[in-house]
């Protein structure tokens, strides 16, 4: 079994324990994000003027952009409390039934990778989120009675970065809806000096920008990378993490300067010089790094599509000429620009 990998958007073991003090706790403490936390604080300040909770809420958008932080940051700021559970672990009706009938006034229940509730869990949640109750039957066969339970009005807050596998009644049902986009450079070095304060570790401008630049846009991997490099400085520079030794740690991991790491690189090659630059299908290209194509398509292309370093094609994927000069390598000729008259 293979290792994470370093620049790997998804939760890995470590991560929730590591990063849990490092989450912003207020909308103040928020870096990045600019739109959705303003049109998040009016929402909040209005709901705290009627006394009401907030709408239902749902995030989506790529895994390690503060989905779940935003969660806890909307229970902070109504002060109310915060249940937690995810799609997955969600297996029946009656496991979402338990939840909400333990769901106290103005609670928050964040459900994580919500695309992924069974239908029919998602049948009992339809009338919990719209009419604050809960359909039960009791008994089964011709004398099987439906009895309807009345919950205290409370807020689903959801996160999913599938958006299109959430069904449309469902989505529908979130007042409040937010898209999370990757962040920018400036707001990625400020996540990074702001972690590196809280860990107490001695950090200059330019180490912070060498991190944030190889961080593909993602706090998760910002702050994860930010951690092996404080051990790096420890041992090898007198915990001192300057622009050279942010370097020197982050080329060990082979990670490199746009954040591509030893897979990406792999992926990039085999595609121009195996199958000259495409098109190849998906199904070859996984074959031919021994990689699953449902991993290739949803953990490693997302980066590169992002990067414009490949294109997806009705005939298969295809290198684009930053592709082939990232490598170091000249784009064929039918890659060549018109020049402009």
């Amino acid at each position: 079994m293979q290792p994470p990998r370093p620049v790997n958007p998804s939760q890995i073991p470590g991560d929730d324990r590591e990063n849990v003090a490092l989450r912003p706790r207020t909308l103040k403490d928020v870096l990045g994000q600019d739109a959705v936390r303003a049109r998040l604080e009016i929402s909040i300040e209005a709901a705290k003027g009627r006394g009401e909770p907030i709408e239902h809420v749902l995030f989506y958008g790529p895994p390690g952009l503060g989905k779940t932080s935003f969660a806890h940051i909307i229970a902070n700021e109504m002060k109310v409390n915060i249940k937690i559970t995810s799609g997955p672990s969600i297996e029946r009706a009656g496991d979402l039934a338990a939840i909400l009938t333990a769901i106290k006034p103005n609670d928050i229940l964040f459900i994580d990778e919500i695309h992924r509730l069974g239908r029919a869990v998602e049948e009992i949640l339809y009338p919990a989120m719209e009419d604050f109750a809960l359909d039960i039957v009791i008994g089964k066969g011709p004398g099987a009675k439906s009895m309807r339970l009345r919950l205290p009005r409370f807020t689903v807050v959801g996160a999913t970065t599938r958006l299109s596998l959430l069904s449309n009644p469902l989505r529908d049902r979130f007042g409040i809806q937010f898209r999370m986009d990757p962040y920018d450079l400036r707001s990625l070095e400020q996540i990074v000096s702001r972690a590196a304060a809280m860990l107490n570790a001695e950090i200059k401008q330019e180490g912070i920008s060498e991190i944030a630049r190889r961080a593909r846009g993602t706090p998760r991997i910002a702050l994860r990378l930010l951690r092996r490099v404080r051990d790096y400085a420890q041992v090898r520079a007198d915990g001192i993490i300057n622009g050279r030794v942010a370097g020197e740690a982050l080329n060990m991991m082979e990670i490199d300067h746009l954040g591509l790491d030893e897979t990406d690189l792999r992926i990039l090659r085999c595609i121009i010089e195996k199958f000259n630059g495409g098109p190849v299908g998906l199904e070859t290209i996984a074959a031919a790094i021994n990689e699953d194509s449902a991993t290739v398509e949803d953990v490693y292309e997302p980066y590169l599509l992002q990067l414009a370093f490949i294109k997806r094609t009705p005939r298969g994927r295809v290198a684009m000429p930053s592709a082939y000069e990232h490598l170091g390598l000249t784009p064929p000729p039918t890659f060549e620009q018109p020049r402009l008259i």
